[in-house]
């Protein structure tokens, strides 16, 4: 390279330097008129400078961080830590009050064309899924002055994923053009037809209602019915998913009332506030907590509120249900009046108001899967409801305990006979059952209110699991209760929440006059007699 080279690429450099910093300081002077449409102006023209620190001065702008000094004629802004940046030079500013500075006015009109320009701006970070959000803001804001950084993103775009966002985005922008070409914006609603959400929904429908052209809006309508049809297949899945996520919680609220219905035939009204006692300890276990062990809660949690259910547990059935084995009215009546005291001596120890747990960073928020909405804290309540369950049947099958409990279930007198403390049994089973409720009150915790009376919205639904599974039977547990969540779930978007349990029951109870012992039935001499 030549020395007369060097020096001509030199000077260019710093002509156009020179220009971004003019062009900076135009954009920046519209934001002291402190006018809506000023700001507006001055937000896209910063965003076409592409200077280093646009991102940051809209950011500001967007969260009512950007001042300004209308007669001095300075423009800072806030930081998330307090500091005053000039937003001309970059540098801090010290000894500066930010009171003595006025806040530049944002509507929300401004904000969409804040997020837009950010967006546009982000395009080409070096993050691929900043340059797949960008891509997205600027799908939905539609704004026109983005495609010129879409088209040369795009070009050299290299991640496939982020190249279907910008060629999404692109689309979005080209379909409601009418001066593009019939071709492209055909292509563009095939592109928004393959994104196939109820956005692109939306976008096709606006196309198809506002376009002259017969192959733009032969090609909209096509569209629009593959998504639609595309759209009920996927809400059937989410509603699965859903279904999938209430039949954990209803297996994990009535799999512990299962075995105490099983073993001992008692019908458990108290059983609910099992449930409740477990979401209270964890509670209690987050509040005793430092914060630096929050994420950790659950882990404690889940014994505490398991020992706190269970020890309860057994003072019911030593002080009250065992006076009353062979005396199904009297327990029922008995068990709800104790319902009634637990729910009122936890009002008196912490208040009726709901009390709040927070969930840890691991069960926190979402993600799309396949175009369908998953929670993580649902996912973790499966994957508890899933190990509770296979837990119970290695007790059940491989411990000396389960095989007297099973025995006691079966023929209560024939395993006495045998030398088997079927009291000592009981008191154990019982335990066990209320445990399992606690344990089902910490995933509870994570998904509806802490109060007295959390454990009243499960209690019918788990007896109607029961019920229908087969009392005593862990594996028609967990088919009631997969039946139950899942129809509900299904019913739900057409019925309606009231209808759909309605029908349920009706269902429920036309099924038990053909098969009285559920789906599952126990075997058993005494069982069967």
């Amino acid at each position: 390279m030549t020395l007369a080279r060097l020096v001509a690429i030199l000077f260019f450099l710093c002509c156009a330097t020179a220009a971004r910093a003019d062009a900076v300081d135009d954009a920046l002077a519209k934001f002291l008129d402190n006018k809506f449409s000023s700001t507006e102006q001055g937000v896209n023209a910063l965003a076409a400078t592409g200077a280093a620190n646009a991102p940051a001065i809209l950011d500001a702008l967007g969260d009512n961080r950007l001042l300004i000094d209308p007669v001095a004629h300075i423009i800072v802004y806030q930081t998330t830590g307090d500091d005053l940046i000039n937003a001309k030079t970059g540098e801090k500013l010290s000894g500066v009050d930010a009171d003595s500075f006025k806040k530049v006015r944002v509507n929300n009109g401004l904000r969409s064309a804040i997020a837009a320009a950010v967006g546009a701006l982000t395009l080409a970070s070096p993050d691929p899924q900043k340059r797949a959000s960008a891509a997205e803001a600027v799908f939905k804001s539609r704004d026109a002055g983005a495609l010129a950084a879409l088209d040369a993103q795009l070009s050299r775009e290299s991640n496939p994923q982020v190249a279907e966002a910008l060629r999404q985005a692109r689309a979005a922008i080209v379909v409601l053009d009418p001066k593009t070409s019939s071709a492209d914006r055909v292509a563009a609603v095939t592109t928004l037809k393959a994104r196939g959400d109820q956005d692109a929904q939306s976008l096709i429908d606006e196309v198809g209602a506002k376009s002259d052209d017969p192959a733009v809006k032969t090609a909209a309508l096509v569209a629009e019915a593959a998504i639609k049809a595309h759209l009920v297949w996927l809400n059937v899945l989410q509603n699965l998913i859903y279904g999938i996520s209430a039949a954990s919680v209803l297996l994990l609220a009535a799999i512990g009332l299962a075995i105490t219905f099983g073993v001992m035939g008692v019908i458990n009204m108290a059983h609910g506030e099992m449930v409740m006692l477990g979401a209270y300890a964890t509670f209690v276990v987050q509040s005793a907590l430092p914060p630096s062990f929050l994420q950790y809660s659950l882990a404690v949690a889940l014994p505490v509120a398991f020992l706190v259910s269970a020890i309860v547990g057994v003072a019911i059935e030593r002080l009250v249900i065992r006076y009353l084995y062979g005396r199904p009215l009297e327990t029922l009546l008995a068990t709800w009046g104790v319902s009634l005291i637990l729910q009122q001596a936890v009002r008196s120890l912490f208040g009726a108001n709901n009390r709040q747990v927070v969930a840890p960073d691991f069960m926190s928020g979402s993600f799309d899967w396949a175009g369908l909405q998953i929670t993580t804290g649902r996912l973790w309540i499966v994957a508890l409801a899933i190990l509770v369950f296979g837990a119970l049947q290695l007790a059940l099958r491989a411990t000396s305990f389960g095989l007297r409990m099973r025995a006691v279930t079966q023929n209560r007198r024939m395993a006495a006979a045998m030398g088997i403390s079927t009291g000592r049994i009981d008191m154990f089973a019982f335990a066990l059952g209320s445990g399992v409720a606690g344990v089902a009150g910490v995933a509870l915790s994570q998904i509806d209110n802490v109060s007295p009376n959390l454990g009243q919205g499960y209690i019918i639904d788990s007896f109607m699991v029961v019920v229908l599974g087969g009392v005593g039977n862990l594996w028609g547990t967990l088919l009631g209760a997969m039946v139950l969540g899942v129809a509900n779930k299904l019913l739900e978007p057409v019925i309606g929440a009231v209808l759909g349990k309605i029908l349920l029951l009706v269902f429920i109870i036309l099924f038990i006059q053909k098969r009285p012992r559920g789906l599952f039935a126990l075997k058993g001499r005494a069982v069967e007699a």
